[in-house]
């Protein structure tokens, strides 16, 4: 089986502060994880080491195959769709949707390389298939966030990933806009040629059932891992908050958490 990726006692220091752990995770091919945290528990700094942003203060990190500090890492993110509220305050939000999608294929900002009209037909064809027909031509500023979110994902799966990271991708939806993307996220966990999907998020109702696997971590450290209906227990929830918590399982097999 293939592996997607693996930290091998991870840590990570800045300054006096240590953000993670000694960290010890593998994701294999076929295994869609889901990392669950608070604010502060170090979920950002995990992802950035993920896409080459970050690298390991100790411990070895691989990606992909590729074993930092013996990789290339523009080649490697070339590989790894990346869908993050942060990415939307670097793009050039005057540029039309079609090219910021096909902008996913050279994992740039903006475009500076030469490309085809086959290139920008496919860059349509996948803002069509994720349900964004009526967002050809519009500029990137005039979108509701729900769009803009849509026209990341697309850009994300332009360079046909190996691995989709979607960080905290719900962040500044209503209800219906989230349900919307969420969907829009089942269904490339259905495609043929998926890439291995990686969600952060706050809240447990966003972890799809796609999300086979589950993460916790807090104050950098990893709580608890592994299969998911072993992981999404009130037991195991309510040690990972250190507070007493009720769950409340709504349509899907999506599990609610509030405090009791």
């Amino acid at each position: 089986m293939e592996r997607i990726l693996r930290f091998d006692d991870v840590s990570v220091t800045r300054g006096k502060k240590k953000i993670l752990h000694h960290i010890n995770w593998q994701v294999n091919q076929n295994e869609n994880w889901a990392i669950l945290g608070l604010n502060g528990a170090g979920k950002t700094t995990m992802l950035k080491m993920i896409h080459g942003d970050l690298w390991p203060t100790t411990g070895q990190l691989e990606v992909l195959g590729g074993v930092f500090g013996h990789t290339n890492i523009p080649e490697l993110k070339t590989k790894i769709g990346w869908v993050s509220n942060a990415l939307q305050d670097q793009l050039h939000t005057g540029d039309p949707v079609d090219l910021i999608v096909l902008s996913g294929k050279f994992a740039s900002i903006g475009i500076y390389q030469e490309f085809s009209q086959s290139e920008l037909d496919e860059a349509r064809q996948i803002l069509i298939d994720m349900g964004g027909q009526k967002l050809l031509g519009k500029k990137y500023a005039v979108l509701s966030q729900g769009e803009r979110q849509l026209v990341l994902i697309a850009r994300a799966m332009m360079a046909h990933p190996k691995l989709l990271i979607l960080d905290e991708p719900c962040n500044g939806l209503d209800l219906f806009a989230r349900e919307e993307l969420l969907s829009r996220v089942a269904r490339i966990a259905e495609m043929p040629n998926r890439p291995a999907l990686l969600l952060v998020s706050h809240y447990t109702e966003e972890l799809l059932p796609c999300f086979n696997h589950v993460l916790l971590l807090r104050s950098g450290q990893v709580i608890k891992k592994g299969a998911r209906k072993q992981v999404l227990t009130a037991d195991s929830l309510s040690d990972f908050y250190e507070k007493p918590i009720q769950t409340v399982t709504i349509d899907g097999n999506r599990l609610a958490v509030y405090p009791k």
